[in-house]
């Protein structure tokens, strides 16, 4: 992946059991945001994370966000932070507007030519949900949710790897039935499911799932993630007591001792940042452990989930798809 000491050799890499992906990079910079951001920002917060190592990059069309991270991708080469593209793991996702067997292959075509890239290594669906065609909206209008065609979505997805727009699909925000719903159609199982999860979400039952399915968990929201809601949930992670006092005993930060867990569990993370120092912080969980009773410590922590499908929409209107019953299930 990178040469010599470069810090991008320092980061693990997790073979991908379906798809031909090549290694995924066990950490991720992410270029979501609550807030609206400037290109050129996004740009440049991208350009600062492989400078300092990140060789795994996530994006997706609702985010906006997939022109300036194709764009720091060929600033990188250009510069020679990176040989090429073919040096960084790039995921972008299928929102539900597009979540239409006919509209799959041209969305990620649309996709690739914002990125200015061939391929991407990872293509999710991000939400178990289907609304109608159009422009993405968000939050969206409840109304607009129609029944999801996991089976037909599905097919569209593994043509996208076929073609070799996509080396490898998956899913994300999908519980053990969403799941269970895809695998029992699908010819190519999907190969990762990104889904909120920090020691405050540690996400057991869907773990254990996926580890048994031979599907890898990408973990966002790794330190408690962005109040999408706007309802001041606070935060769960940074805010942790028991986070803080293990931190304060090994010298960590509490986000290190965050990530460090995720990692232990055997789950990417995607962490987003615009601060420099602090993504070179977050890159330094691998040289050092959490101790047994660290971990009986994070374990105990209460659990509370942060993003919930009810998020995509505005509180007016009500539902029409039966597809959303399940959204939130518990799964812990």
């Amino acid at each position: 992946m990178a040469s010599g000491g470069s810090p991008a050799a320092a980061v693990p890499e997790v073979a991908l059991q379906f798809g031909n992906a090549r290694p995924m990079p066990a950490v991720a910079i992410g270029t979501a945001a609550s807030t609206p951001v400037t290109h050129e920002a996004t740009k440049n917060a991208v350009l600062a994370a492989i400078e300092v190592g990140f060789r795994n990059l996530d994006t997706a069309s609702m985010y906006g966000s997939e022109r300036p991270v194709g764009e720091a991708v060929a600033e990188a080469v250009k510069r020679g932070l990176l040989d090429s593209r073919e040096e960084v793991f790039v995921t972008s996702k299928l929102w539900c507007t597009q979540c239409h067997p006919d509209l799959v292959v041209p969305s990620l075509r649309e996709t690739l030519e914002k990125l200015q890239m061939e391929y991407v290594d990872l293509y999710l669906i991000h939400w178990p949900v289907c609304m109608k065609p159009g422009p993405i909206t968000f939050p969206a209008k409840k109304e607009d949710a129609v029944p999801f065609d996991f089976e037909g979505v599905w097919r569209a997805m593994e043509e996208c790897q076929r073609l070799g727009l996509a080396k490898a699909i998956g899913v994300s925000n999908f519980t053990t039935n969403h799941l269970d719903r895809i695998l029992a159609v699908a010819t190519i199982p999907p190969a990762v499911n990104q889904v909120e999860l920090n020691p405050a979400w540690q996400q057991r039952t869907l773990r254990a799932y996926c580890v048994d399915k031979g599907i890898h968990v990408m973990a966002y929201s790794p330190l408690g993630g962005q109040d999408w809601s706007g309802t001041g949930k606070g935060n769960g992670v940074l805010g942790s007591q028991v986070l803080a006092e293990i931190a304060q005993r090994r010298g960590k930060t509490i986000a290190q001792v965050s990530l460090r867990w995720i990692y232990e569990q055997g789950v990417t993370w995607i962490v987003k940042s615009y601060n420099k120092e602090r993504l070179k912080q977050n890159l330094e969980i691998f040289d050092w452990e959490l101790t047994e009773e660290d971990r009986l410590k994070i374990n105990q922590i209460p659990q509370k989930k942060y993003v919930t499908a009810a998020d995509l929409f505005s509180t007016e209107g009500e539902f029409t798809s039966v597809a959303l019953a399940d959204m939130d299930i518990v799964e812990e």
